[in-house]
């Protein structure tokens, strides 16, 4: 009950705070920045699904090695060949409880501040093998029993025909703890099932110490820690 109380005024907090991240411009400069620094502090940067080796040049652009982690290209080469910042939550999930998506989609958000905010939350941000990405499209996550076989030896699986996203097992609970956290700081409305998947995620995948250390470095950027994250660190 004690723990409880605590993550509940973190997140309190969390949705009150003013993020210094306003939109998803800015969030794609800032990522790198990230990044660079963790793996100057030593860690190694891999995709967010399939684990491959990452590295940044000069300019903070990112560059993934598809033959060092056995990746093969489903359908889309050239997209394959790059990363693109995933959206953990797509923002059709987020943008759709507002009227302005209602009222003309994503592009109709543009101008609104509270889907800009959401749009660049670091917290939500991770960088992935673009054909990925976009396979992934604004699926929901889910989980069941089947050999990974679309992109070698990667171990995501997308159900098009049911439009869900099987993910590895070292991606689930960053994704648990990026939902929930996404989900109480913008109010946004969750089915029971879904929170009930991220829940377990969230109890069954620990944070290792990358996700612990990226929650520290996007709290001084951003102004705004993921509790979900930080106390399980702790």
């Amino acid at each position: 009950m004690k723990i409880k109380t605590i993550l509940a005024a973190l997140l309190l907090c969390s949705s009150t705070v003013s993020m210094a991240v306003e939109d998803f411009a800015t969030a794609k400069r800032e990522l790198p920045k990230i990044y660079k620094t963790l793996n100057k502090e030593g860690f190694a940067l891999t995709s967010f699904y399939c684990g491959c080796p990452l590295s940044l040049n000069n300019r903070n652009k990112f560059s993934v090695d598809l033959k060092a982690c056995g990746y093969e290209v489903r359908k889309q080469a050239k997209r394959a060949s790059r990363i693109e910042y995933e959206h953990i939550m797509p923002a059709w999930e987020f943008g759709n409880q507002l009227a302005c998506w209602r009222d003309g989609g994503r592009k109709n958000c543009g101008k609104n501040s509270n889907f800009e905010r959401m749009e660049g939350d670091l917290h939500n941000l991770v960088p992935a093998i673009g054909e990925v990405n976009g396979d992934r499209s604004n699926f929901q996550y889910s989980q069941w029993n089947q050999k990974p076989y679309q992109y070698g030896q990667c171990e995501m699986i997308i159900d098009f025909k049911n439009k869900l996203a099987n993910p590895p097992m070292r991606s689930r609970g960053q994704i648990a703890r990026a939902y929930l956290y996404m989900a109480d700081t913008y109010n946004i409305r969750l089915s029971n099932q879904q929170r009930r998947l991220y829940e377990v995620w969230n109890n069954q995948y620990a944070p290792d110490a990358f996700e612990c250390r990226r929650n520290e470095l996007i709290t001084k950027i951003q102004g705004n820690a993921n509790p979900y994250i930080s106390q399980k660190c702790k």
